[in-house]
């Protein structure tokens, strides 16, 4: 497990440099158009994120956040922990979604807040009952398998995630323009290895079969999950979030053409939806294990695409393009480095990056 001195520290030392650095000269005018009229129809005293999610140029630096930003490696969440041993608990109360969100805030101040909580909270919404392990991680009793299951699911009942809206609202106020308030989905194909293997999986067996022996089923959970999705980021907009992020965490999973069969069309299915309802939010499509699948993603709509470590940023920054910007893509295993050692990492990342429309991630995933 990493000390807290250690992430702390680590995080700091990336702040510290971030917010000396300028931007990047090589920005040009040909990406300035990009979302023209929504940007200049908002103000440029918007979170530093939300501008470089856009694709604003003429920034002052990167934004900078980590992924599982709230979390164990904190002692004041170790804490809390053992004061509510329960996860469900922790992320479905609303005064401790709210402490646990703003212990990185309080402790190192990045640009983005992530709300703390699981890509499968909004499950039993839905009418799928899960449970969480210890040991295990996520437990679902009854995986979803026959088109009888898939009819028996429910539109989704947002009364039941009534601790998300309020934790939002709450955070919102609490954070006040200082910083991006983001929120969070799993993509559907990702949400479905879940609900399909009644838990997590590394083979990915009975879902990786029903593409063949039952594409009916699996394209109706998919479906139904879409939706689903698609309505709770509206939730979540709607509550005080700025932008979203859309993990599709197993989607690196699959070969690629089964991924653009299987994955693709419901994150898109909710993309669109998202950019008609609320056209001013960014979303964010962020894939572990995706240097396969860079070009195939960057058609769906998204305005940032995550890149993970494995990802060289000047490679995957031009496998991408213009018009979309970027995130990423520190390993983790850099906070237990030497401090200079990091520092000469982020100082390298920011230069290959060749752009403004970046934003600076120390990935945990």
């Amino acid at each position: 497990m990493m000390s807290p001195t250690t992430a702390a520290a680590a995080t700091a030392t990336a702040a510290a440099f971030l917010s000396a650095a300028p931007a990047s000269s090589s920005s040009t005018h040909r990406r300035r158009s990009r979302r023209a009229a929504i940007s200049a129809s908002l103000s440029s005293e918007e979170p530093l994120l939300i501008r470089a999610a856009r694709g604003e140029d003429g920034l002052p630096r990167p934004p900078a956040w980590m992924m599982r930003q709230a979390g164990r490696y904190m002692a004041s969440y170790q804490a809390l922990s053992k004061r509510h041993p329960s996860f469900r608990e922790r992320s479905e109360t609303t005064d401790l979604i709210v402490e646990i969100t703003l212990q990185p805030w309080h402790a190192f101040a990045p640009d983005g807040v992530i709300l703390f909580s699981d890509i499968l909270t909004p499950l039993p919404a839905i009418g799928v009952p899960f449970d969480i392990s210890e040991s295990k991680g996520p437990v679902i009793q009854s995986p979803v398998r026959t088109e009888e299951q898939v009819r028996e699911l429910v539109p989704i009942d947002l009364d039941k995630l009534q601790f998300v809206g309020e934790s939002l609202k709450i955070l919102r106020s609490e954070i006040d323009g200082e910083a991006a308030l983001l929120g969070f989905v799993g993509a559907p194909w990702t949400i479905a290895t879940y609900v399909v293997e009644g838990g997590m999986t590394n083979t990915y067996t009975n879902i990786k079969r029903m593409c063949h022996t039952a594409p009916n089923v699996l394209r109706g959970l998919l479906s139904h999950l879409a939706e689903a999705i698609s309505d709770y980021i509206i939730y979540q907009v709607n509550s005080g979030a700025q932008c979203i992020q859309i993990f599709d965490s197993w989607g690196g999973q699959l070969p690629p053409h089964v991924w653009e069969q299987w994955s693709k069309p419901y994150i898109r299915q909710i993309v669109a939806k998202i950019k008609t309802e609320c056209p001013h939010i960014p979303l964010v499509l962020y894939i572990n294990g995706n240097g396969g699948l860079l070009e195939r993603m960057k058609d769906i709509g998204v305005d940032v695409i995550g890149l993970d470590w494995t990802v060289d940023m000047a490679d995957g920054r031009r496998r991408v393009g213009d018009g979309i910007s970027v995130q990423g893509n520190v390993d983790p295993a850099y906070l237990f480095s030497p401090l200079p050692v990091l520092t000469h990492e982020i100082h390298r990342l920011v230069n290959t990056s060749s752009c403004t429309y970046f934003m600076l991630v120390l990935v945990f995933i």
